[in-house]
């Protein structure tokens, strides 16, 4: 299962799709960086495949390329009101190395539907201490709830804990982060993004 998942991921080749997008609207890396508020080395790591941005660095990039995130999840648009992913046909993002970095795996849920409002994700959150976890913000609202373990969540100057059966709701425009304490967690999340 974990091969597939690699080859999913690696299938869906993230950097390319960006430098296609952000080379098709005349955009430099700079320009690229200027709108995003994200480093110029770290968006040229992006494109070169060398580390997988987490959820919040994939909006940010999808609302300054003008595209919905779920165009990088996508093999062809849907033309239909409804989707169906079969648990079979999920797969991670970040897997790998990269779980390290960003401190959590995200699998996209409704990634065949482009023109949605709403991004739900099933999301591993690896154990870490709390001086490692990665804030991100992006513009919409966010929901959370824990499927499984212990995680700590941290918005602007509040913390929280939450556990299995637990869920928030929060505005993702306030830096926010989370880890797995005793052990790893997952959680269900759905964010909301503003047209």
């Amino acid at each position: 299962m974990l091969t597939d998942m690699k080859e999913a991921l690696a299938s869906l080749d993230l950097g390319t799709q960006i430098r296609k997008l952000r080379n098709k609207r005349d955009l430099t890396l700079q320009d690229l960086a200027n709108m995003t508020g994200l480093s110029k080395p770290n968006l040229s790591q992006i494109e070169n495949n060398f580390v997988t941005p987490p959820i919040a660095t994939l909006l940010k990039i999808a609302t300054a390329l003008g595209v919905p995130i779920g165009h990088f999840f996508q093999d062809s648009p849907q033309e239909t009101n409804m989707v169906v992913v079969r648990k079979e046909d999920r797969y991670g993002v970040a897997k790998g190395p990269h779980i390290s970095h960003i401190g959590y795996q995200y699998e996209p849920l409704a990634y065949p539907k482009v023109d949605k409002a709403m991004e739900p994700f099933i999301v591993h959150m690896e154990e870490r201490e709390a001086k490692d976890i990665v804030y991100n913000n992006h513009r919409g609202e966010e929901f959370l709830y824990v499927l499984e373990g212990k995680l700590e969540f941290r918005c602007g100057e509040n913390s929280v804990i939450l556990e299995e059966g637990d869920s928030l709701y929060f505005d993702s425009i306030v830096p926010h982060g989370y880890r797995g304490i005793g052990g790893p967690a997952k959680t269900l999340a759905v964010i909301y993004k503003p047209a």
